[in-house]
This record gives structure tokens, sequence and C-alpha cells, in this order.
């Protein structure tokens, strides 16, 4: 079987339910957002050590499943564990308790496998609003849009953790101190 089916060619797509639907219908979009979102998690977990390296890749997994899940809502089988938010949300308080996060605005790009999560968590957010969208004109799983709304706050927590461990190494105090310098020279 050839990986083309010339349906694009028109326009179209299949769902794995075997729907046809426009390659501009809002399902679609919802699935090439969580498809992108996964290859930035991927981009960025080619960075990251244990344990974040493993959280990742089965986030990726849960992502291909929602995925599935879209594309074929009345397969129960598809249906997300509601625990895969919970385990986000214990993640997410662990590292939070283990450094002392800035309340305020971050400028993103402290390092570059921060700067990598935070495009990914850009990506969640947009995925976020689209699977509003779907909920709204097809129906969805809540379990899933929790998910992914939580995924968004895992990756902020995750990008900012990096952030600070970046700055307590070597080359992260030497760049501070660069920092400093360039600013009391202005």
């Amino acid at each position: 079987m050839n990986i083309y089916t010339k349906q694009g060619d028109r326009g179209k797509t299949s769902l794995m339910n075997g729907i046809t639907v426009s390659k501009s219908d809002d399902r679609i979009e919802l699935l090439g957002t969580i498809d992108e979102l996964s290859s930035h998690l991927g981009l960025a977990k080619v960075l990251c050590d244990e344990p974040l390296h493993s959280q990742i890749s089965q986030i990726q997994k849960n992502l291909i499943q929602i995925m599935a899940k879209i594309a074929d809502p009345r397969n129960l089988d598809y249906n997300l564990d509601p625990k895969e938010t919970a385990i986000l949300e214990e993640s997410i308080d662990q590292m939070e308790a283990s450094f002392p996060r800035a309340k305020e605005f971050v400028l993103y790009g402290g390092c570059e496998q921060s700067a990598r999560l935070d495009v990914a968590r850009a990506v969640a957010r947009r995925a976020e609003r689209r699977f509003r969208k779907v909920e709204q004109n097809y129906g969805c799983d809540a379990k899933a849009m929790q998910y992914i709304n939580r995924l968004s706050d895992f990756l902020y927590i995750a990008a900012r953790f990096v952030d600070y461990q970046a700055m307590h190494t070597q080359e992260g105090t030497i760049k501070e101190t660069v920092v400093q310098n360039l600013l009391k020279n202005k």
C-alpha cells in the first residue's frame, strides 16, 4: 500500500473511522497541531536528561492516543486514562518545589533546552484552543482536553526548571556575570 492516496490533491483526507473530511476541518486542524506539538517535544527531548526525557516520551505516547481518539471518537480503547493528568500534576508539583520560580513574565530562551520546551508549550496552548473548537462542533474527550491544558503547565514549569539548572552551572554563572556587566556599562 502506498503512503499517498491522492485524496489530499482534492483537499480531502480521511479520519480513522473512514469519514472523509476537508483538510480544513477543525478535527484535522487539531490533529495537525497535536502532531506539531509532538514534533516539538521530540526536538526538546533530545537535549533532556532523565527523568524529563522519559516523561516527554510518555507524553508523546499519550498524544498519539489522543490523536487516535479524535480521529475515531467512538472507539473507547482510545480514551485517555485520567491518571495521566494526575502524573503531570505530580511532576509539576515536584519540579516547582525544587527551585525558586520567578512569578513575573519570563523572557524565553534562557538556554536552548528551555527555548525548545517553550515552543512546545506555545503549540500546546494552540492545541487547547483548537480542542475547544472541536468540542463545540463535534464533542470530544474532556479528559484529553484537560490533559492538554495540564501539559502546557507542565512544559512551562519544565522550561523554567531547566533555565534554573542552566544558570547554576559554570556556564550559566559566567553568562549571568556577562549580562550583569553589560547592563552596568549601559
